[in-house]
């Protein structure tokens, strides 16, 4: 027991519908629109204080929620109702504790909310677990932030043993006996922040490709305009997985137009990372791949700094063995990480990595990240086109870890509006300089987000 863990008191959420400048593509799927969803918890400690937190992100159902046969507006209806279901739940949760405790003692109910949700809508197939995460991921932000709040700290200064009932032991068994969270966070924010720019796949990569219809916002609208605004050194490059012509020229023409448009701004390095978001058959193709690109050109091959989720998200159903293409490029798994059981099956299997993601659950991501650095596990902090207080949760994340260069950050490219009230407040998160961000900004307690300064209608309560 300790003075500073916290009851719930009070949740609230709230949807909006966004469109995107652009439509992005990855994968299989196209995504021209999304339900932001907000959540606010309110808190109380031990001594009878109380304050709010606050969480977001996009449910964004083409990515959690694939599938033929319920269509996009179900689906979508679906989440929203999730979310709706679950905040129910943790309003009625009244004990005492660390936010990771809570939000994991909230956590099991996922499976059976799911089930009502699919009873609910007659879905013709179950809700998956993903979504289910996703939908939960909002109000395991908001714990975390109302508990620095309410206590006067940031977050990340609260788990280590002065706040932490537990040790590691409790959450990793043996091998994280006697140690705490607080040994894997970073005293402060990192800032700069360096920061992958998404190449989507319908993106335009020179500016001669444009059609006369693109925004005409102020915004760049192709791949070299964004680097020389933007400064950027790190691209994330979606690729189709199934087509390997087209696979293999997409990467080198990045890298090309990447290292133009840089040499002549007096920069020299340039990182890429290659998500097919599980299309690929095998790792095999993903191996061929990276060898006709190494053939062609050494220097973009040489710039790869990983490969990510090349094959589907069921990894018992495919069980692919990782080794040899972990042998070329480090190969990181997204969709398929969920659980434990996900976590140690892709060590088993020869994955190198793992991608964190604010959408999976803050407390889940500390946990997986503690796991990983244990382990000597390299790690990532990926995007879900996070916009608004969902980004800046998201970059505070990855400044106060160690991953893998950085974060990923694509809304200020496909829904920049949506992200206007924190941009006022936060101009360096959402506007790269020398292609990163500046965290400077991030306010002392809970995750930083500075709430009552920004001027977004949800806030000013």
């Amino acid at each position: 027991m300790r003075d500073t863990d916290i009851a719930i008191r009070e949740v609230e959420h709230f949807f909006t519908d966004e469109k995107a400048r652009e439509p992005l593509k990855f994968g299989a799927v196209v995504v021209s629109e999304a339900t932001y969803c907000h959540i606010r918890v309110r808190v109380e400690n031990r001594n009878g204080k109380t304050a709010d937190g606050w969480g977001a992100i996009f449910l964004v159902d083409f990515w959690a929620f694939p599938s033929k046969v319920v269509d996009h507006p179900q689906r979508d209806a679906a989440m929203r109702q999730f979310v709706e279901r679950f905040c129910r739940r943790a309003a009625d949760y009244q004990e005492f504790g660390h936010p990771i405790d809570i939000y994991l003692e909230l956590e099991k109910a996922l499976p059976a909310v799911a089930e009502e949700v699919t009873k609910n809508l007659a879905l013709a197939e179950p809700f998956p677990y993903l979504a289910a995460l996703v939908s939960g991921s909002p109000l395991d932000a908001a714990l975390h932030d109302a508990f620095g709040n309410v206590n006067n700290i940031s977050s990340y200064d609260g788990y280590g043993p002065d706040y932490m009932t537990d040790d590691l032991g409790a959450y990793l068994g043996s091998e994280g006996k006697g140690r705490y969270l607080s040994e894997l966070v970073q005293p402060r924010y990192v800032s700069p922040l360096p920061t992958f720019h998404l190449v989507g796949g319908l993106d335009c990569l020179r500016a001669a490709e444009v059609p006369a219809k693109a925004p005409n916002d102020g915004l760049p609208n192709s791949l070299d305009r964004w680097i020389e605004r933007d400064g950027l050194s790190c691209l994330k490059v979606k690729l189709r997985g199934a087509d390997l012509d087209w696979d293999v020229n997409r990467v080198l023409e990045v890298y090309q137009i990447a290292e133009e448009v840089a040499s002549v701004q007096g920069r020299h390095e340039l990182h890429l990372s290659a998500d097919t978001n599980e299309q690929c058959d095998s790792p095999d193709y993903v191996i061929e791949m990276l060898e006709t690109i190494r053939a062609a050109s050494p220097k973009a091959y040489d710039a790869i700094l990983y490969i990510e989720q090349p094959t589907e998200r069921d990894l018992e159903a495919s069980r692919h063995d990782m080794r040899a293409l972990a042998k070329l490029k480090p190969v990181i798994i997204d969709e398929s990480l969920m659980t434990w059981d996900d976590f140690n099956l892709a060590v088993e299997l020869g994955w190198s990595g793992i991608a964190l993601k604010s959408c999976k659950g803050h407390s889940m991501a500390l946990l997986f990240a503690a796991k990983a650095e244990l382990l000597g596990l390299p790690y990532t902090v990926q995007d879900l086109t996070n916009p608004g207080i969902s980004l800046i949760h998201s970059a505070g994340l990855a400044a106060r870890l160690r991953p893998m260069m950085g974060v990923e950050a694509n809304s200020r490219q496909y829904f920049p509006e949506t992200s206007e009230p924190e941009r006022s407040v936060h101009p360096g998160i959402f506007e790269l300089t020398n292609g990163a961000m500046s965290l400077d900004t991030l306010g002392p307690t809970g995750l930083g987000y500075r709430i009552s300064e920004i001027p977004r209608d949800i806030f000013q309560r």
